[in-house]
């Protein structure tokens, strides 16, 4: 007899994971899957961070790391803050996790009551929502349209807030559109929320170091929300090190007390070893980066090249993060003759079955007319999955 908790029941799986791990299966079986299904960067960590580790591993920093983390990573954090972004926080206002997704879970289990709404643009990232779930809150939704960018305006934004609203979700670059807010845009949003001063923005900038124009802008910036917001971070995209497992916040000091309150009791500080490879990650020179940025530049217009080649498709340009995220609603009702496809789960599993090409539904990003598609691999295993994809989707009539 299974007596899990109403609090597990009520979750959702990653689809992500999901498809992962069917085209792991395909793999296994000796199936030739190009798997798109996953936001990892293909790149090795750089060499100088893997030293670090391995110099912290021979100096035996092998005890309990501090709660928050080390004190030298959260004043590299905060350097980071300064000089990129021109945000001013202090070391106590930064709390090092293991993992932006972690960090994430912490703002949100210590800010959002039962019942509390969170507005949650759509399409989101698949945790975002499962995470109010969790902590007893209530998603709004709010439905984007390719045709503005998948991009959240400020009159649905404004028709959403009620007076139960406790936090905005935002995510630049997003995951899963590619998509990035301006300044300009941000400050249209942020004038928004200065006018609730019961809101609290929750800004996920996992991917700011893959942007494809120019400098990234955080709604941080605005002096009207800046005591309101939280900016959610890591090493994981820009750095190539997801398997490291550090992400962190930059909060106000009493968000940044409370996640350091909840962390205390969930995990403790995060892997001693990791944080040291993150602080030399964060104090070289970016000249990795930046030549990951450009191969993930080179590789969208690739796949954008494949896309445009298959009639029927709608998409936005990525400006960022390395996802493009068609609408393929011309291809529901259609068949090859054995299967039939009727949404956007029933393509992704015919271009896994039939394209041999692993893909996300779009359901799981709030938007069921599309399918996600990473290009976080090589430029020739790229070049692979759009012929097979154009030959799997020309079948279906």
């Amino acid at each position: 007899m299974e007596l899990l908790s109403k609090r597990l029941a009520s979750l959702s799986e990653s689809q992500t994971m999901a498809m992962n791990r069917r085209s792991q299966d395909l793999q296994a079986q000796g199936v030739d899957v190009v798997n798109l299904s996953v936001g990892e960067p293909d790149f090795f960590t750089p060499d100088h961070v893997k030293e670090a580790a391995r110099e912290a591993v021979d100096k035996n920093f092998s005890f309990y790391s501090p709660g928050d983390g080390y004190m030298d990573l959260r004043k590299a954090i905060v350097a980071k803050f300064k000089n990129e972004n021109n945000l001013d926080f202090t070391p106590q206002q930064v709390i090092v996790s293991n993992g932006a997704k972690h960090s994430l879970a912490n703002v949100i289990m210590s800010i959002v009551d039962e019942d509390d709404e969170v507005i949650v643009p759509a399409p989101y990232w698949v945790t975002y929502v499962e995470l109010v779930k969790l902590a007893g809150g209530v998603n709004v939704v709010i439905q984007t349209t390719v045709e503005n960018d998948y991009k959240v305006t400020p009159a649905q934004l404004e028709a959403a807030i009620t007076h139960k609203t406790k936090a905005l979700l935002l995510c630049s670059p997003s995951n899963p559109t590619g998509s990035v807010y301006s300044r300009d845009e941000l400050k249209a949003i942020a004038d928004i929320v200065a006018k609730h001063p019961h809101i609290i923005i929750v800004a996920d900038e996992i991917y700011e170091h893959i942007n494809f124009v120019g400098r990234h802008e955080s709604i941080a910036q605005f002096e009207s929300v800046r005591d309101r917001t939280v900016v959610i971070n890591g090493i994981s995209k820009g750095y190539a090190m997801t398997g490291y497992r550090i992400g962190y916040i930059g909060a106000p000091l009493w968000i940044a007390k409370a996640c350091s309150k909840l962390q205390s009791q969930f995990t403790s500080g995060p892997s001693s070893i990791s944080q040291r490879a993150a602080l030399k990650a964060l104090t070289s020179d970016n000249s990795f980066t930046v030549e990951m940025n450009k191969a993930f530049r080179r590789r969208r217009d690739l796949v954008l090249q494949g896309l445009s080649e298959i009639p029927g498709l709608r998409y936005n340009i990525p400006q960022g993060a390395f996802y493009v995220f068609p609408d393929v609603t011309a291809y529901f009702g259609t068949t090859d003759g054995e299967t039939v496809v009727k949404d956007c789960t029933d393509v992704s599993l015919y271009l896994l079955g039939k394209g041999y090409v692993a893909t996300v539904p779009g359901d799981a990003f709030g938007e069921p007319k599309c399918i996600r598609l990473s290009y976080a691999t090589a430029d020739e295993k790229l070049v692979k999955a759009m012929k097979q994809m154009k030959e799997a989707f020309a079948k279906l009539k």
